[in-house]
């Protein structure tokens, strides 16, 4: 347990000799987003997401089968903004990789823009959403998180992938004591699992409860805050923004 409450607080306060400098807390904070706003596109875009794409490509099958409730060609809108955006993110990250803090800092801006010209979208048309502010909603968030993706699969930093659980929730068991493991990072797994939760809780809370554009508001006051602490971090020379 201590080990586990140690790696926790070395990743939301993390010692500056460590291989990745101030870039956890960052990404913890990405992953808050990324509950946010697939909260807000699951429930209030058709059961899509805009950042877990598994749930896309299942989704397209539920489509094609006739389940009630799914869109193909919505799906397939996600996909394809996430893949813009990631092809956009990836030429940032090879553009910029000779200083991981740059790299993240350029990726937020432009992820930033786009989800608040989202919150914009979503505020100014009413819910729910439909034709093409549904679609314009699907391409912004769909661009924005492609773009936070590949930055965070070019800083590479372990178990903070900022989109994706399933690694992380099977490295909590398969490496664990129990199992005959060395027991990895349970304290920064189980925050990654639990940022993507409060993302998702909240932004439920908001879109049934409140104002269907709170989450992305939510998410873009993040998101503000991130590229202000990434832009920071550009002017540092530590031995953590070399590319690994």
């Amino acid at each position: 347990m201590f080990v586990a409450l140690q790696d926790a607080w070395t990743t939301v306060v993390p010692d500056r000799r460590d291989r990745h400098g101030p870039l956890p807390p960052l990404l913890l904070a990405l992953t808050v987003v990324t509950g946010l706003v697939d909260a807000f596109s699951y429930l209030l875009l058709g059961h899509v997401f805009v950042a877990n794409m598994t749930g896309n490509v299942v989704f397209s099958g539920f489509a094609i089968a006739g389940a009630a409730g799914f869109s193909l060609a919505a799906s397939l809108a996600a996909l394809g903004a996430f893949a813009v955006g990631a092809l956009l993110g990836g030429r940032i990250a090879h553009r910029a990789r000779a200083h991981r803090g740059r790299v993240l800092h350029l990726a937020l801006v432009l992820e930033t823009v786009l989800v608040l010209a989202s919150y914009v979208v979503a505020q100014t048309a009413a819910a729910p959403y439909a034709g093409v502010v549904r679609y314009a909603l699907i391409a912004f968030l769909g661009l924005g998180l492609g773009v936070q993706n590949a930055a965070s699969r070019a800083l590479a930093v372990p178990d903070l992938t900022t989109t994706v659980l399933t690694l992380t929730i099977t490295g909590i068991a398969s490496d664990s004591r129990a199992a005959g493991g060395n027991g990895g990072k349970p304290g920064r797994r189980v925050l990654s699992v639990a940022a993507m939760f409060l993302g998702a809780l909240v932004g439920a809370v908001t879109v049934l409860h409140g104002s269907p554009a709170l989450p992305l508001l939510f998410a873009g006051v993040l998101l503000v805050a991130a590229t202000a602490a990434a832009f920071a971090m550009t002017r540092s020379d530590g031995s953590w923004t070399a590319p690994l």
